[in-house]
C-alpha cells in the first residue's frame, strides 16, 4: 500500500464547508429503489478488485446465496476488513458482529472466533441472509436491521429511524466502490485494494458532518477520490484515496485548492 500522508486544513473557506450542508447530510435519494436495482441488475457483477479474505467472501456468498459484493460492501462500511476490529458497541471483526447477542444467535459462543475472519464474514452473511428472509428480500430494510436490530425496523413498511435509512445509503456509498463505479476504483480483475493509499482528512464526531463535508468537497473538486469510514471509537473518518503516487500528486494539488495542504 502506498504511505499514508498527514493533511491539515488551511484557511477559512476550508473551515466553512463543515456547516455549507444541512444536518441531514448527502441529499435524498431513492434508496430502496437503488438497492432494488443493485439486486435487480448488477448483484451478478464481479467485484472491481481482489479484496482482502477474498476466499472468505466467496465461499459465504456461495454457500448462503447471497451476492459477494454486498458482502464486501457491508464489510467495508463496518471494519474496512480489518480482522481485529471492535467498536465502542462491543461489535468485532470484519463484519462487526456484535457480541454477546448476536453472536449466540449466530451460534458463536466465544469472543476469540469473531477474530477469525472466515467465521466472522460467514456470520454476517447469515445473519444478512436472515434479516432478507424476515424483509422479503428488501435489502434497504435488511440494512437497517443489520445495523439498528430487526426490533427497531417494521417489516410492514412503516417508517425506520433516520440513522438507519442513513447506515442504507452508507453502505450503498461503499457498494459503490466495491463495484468500481467509485472514482477511486479501477475496475481491473488482478487489482488488489490494498495497493490503494489513504490518507485521512478530517475525523467527525457525527455521520452526517463527515457526509456533508464529502459531499461539499466534492462539490469543490470533483476529480478528488474521497470516502469516509465508520470506526471502531465512533467517530467519522474522511479520507482521499489513489492508486499511485501520479494520482496522489494530482489530489494533494485539487486538495491545496480547495484550502487543504498535505505534508
Amino acid at each position: 500500500m502506498l504511505a499514508n500522508h498527514s493533511v491539515r486544513m488551511l484557511g477559512v473557506a476550508a473551515v466553512l464547508l463543515l456547516f455549507a450542508a444541512p444536518e441531514s447530510g448527502a441529499m435524498e435519494t431513492d434508496l430502496d429503489g437503488a438497492w432494488r436495482d443493485y439486486a435487480n441488475e448488477r448483484s451478478h457483477l464481479d467485484p472491481a478488485y481482489r479484496f482482502p479474505h477474498a476466499h472468505c467472501f466467496g465461499s459465504a456468498a456461495l454457500q448462503h446465496g447471497l451476492p459477494e459484493t454486498l458482502l464486501l460492501a457491508v464489510a467495508r462500511g463496518e471494519s474496512d476488513f480489518e480482522a481485529t476490529a471492535r467498536s465502542r458497541a462491543n461489535a468485532h471483526g470484519v463484519m462487526q458482529i456484535l457480541w454477546p447477542d448476536t453472536a449466540r444467535h449466530l451460534g458463536i459462543h466465544r469472543l476469540s472466533e469473531l477474530y477469525d475472519p472466515c467465521t466472522n464474514i460467514d456470520a454476517g452473511a447469515r445473519y444478512l441472509k436472515e434479516l432478507l428472509a424476515r424483509y422479503r428480500g428488501n435489502l434497504h430494510l435488511a440494512l437497517a436491521a443489520y445495523n439498528y436490530g430487526p426490533r427497531r425496523i417494521p417489516v410492514d413498511g412503516g417508517p425506520i429511524p433516520s440513522g438507519a435509512n442513513w447506515y442504507s445509503g452508507y453502505i450503498f456509498r461503499h457498494l459503490k466502490y466495491v463495484l468500481g463505479d467509485g472514482k477511486a476504483v479501477k475496475p481491473v480483475g488482478d487489482a488488489l485494494y490494498s495497493d490503494l493509499g489513504q490518507s485521512t482528512l478530517l475525523t467527525f464526531g457525527e455521520p452526517y458532518r463527515a457526509a456533508a463535508f464529502v459531499e461539499n468537497l466534492e462539490q469543490q473538486a470533483p476529480d478528488l477520490n474521497l470516502d469516509w469510514f465508520r470506526r471502531g471509537t465512533g467517530e467519522f473518518e474522511v479520507v482521499m484515496t489513489y492508486s499511485d503516487r501520479q494520482e496522489f500528486d494530482a489530489s494533494a494539488r485539487l486538495l491545496r485548492s480547495a484550502g487543504f495542504r498535505i505534508d
